[in-house]
């Protein structure tokens, strides 16, 4: 199935975690309903705009699957609200063009720079919120000295 013109339903919920560990990540109907929306206000326009494949690490999870990760009982990813963009191995553009190409031109919700350098991510967090309202927030991923994950504002 496809969400966009350049963006399959299985690109979005493959997961070797849930492969293995026989969990289901299938979304619901109103899940599917936010990915297209998603799909449309996000992938989409990166798609076209840089005219070149753009890959999905990840994006919808179901419940069973973002406890098994260890994901944020709020994630976005839950709601097919979120995907997790990665282009490093890639030509360009890289991780860091793309962050700056959604923080310049596109409507969201929130834009995360995960971990990484300060030149260019690890890969970046991307959610668009299905009810119209958009936050526009911007961090950053670090770790803190116990190895947990920690954000702060993007300057």
């Amino acid at each position: 199935m496809k969400l966009s013109k350049n963006l399959y339903l299985s690109e979005v919920t493959k997961s070797r975690t849930a492969k293995r560990l026989g969990i289901s990540n299938e979304p619901t109907k109103e899940h599917l309903v936010n990915l297209q929306i998603l799909a449309e206000k996000i992938f989409q326009p990166l798609r076209d705009y840089y005219n070149c494949p753009i890959y999905i690490s990840s994006g919808y999870r179901s419940e069973s699957l973002n406890k098994a990760i260890g994901g944020s009982r709020s994630s976005q990813h839950c709601k097919g609200q979120a995907i997790d963009i990665d282009r490093d191995g890639h030509s360009l553009p890289n991780n860091s063009q793309i962050f700056e190409y959604i923080k310049n031109n596109l409507e969201f919700d929130q834009l995360i720079w995960e971990f990484g350098s300060n030149t260019n991510p690890d890969w970046v967090h991307v959610s668009y919120n299905t009810n119209g309202s958009q936050r526009k927030q911007i961090l950053v991923a670090y770790k803190d000295s116990n190895n947990r994950t920690k954000y702060k504002s993007y300057e």
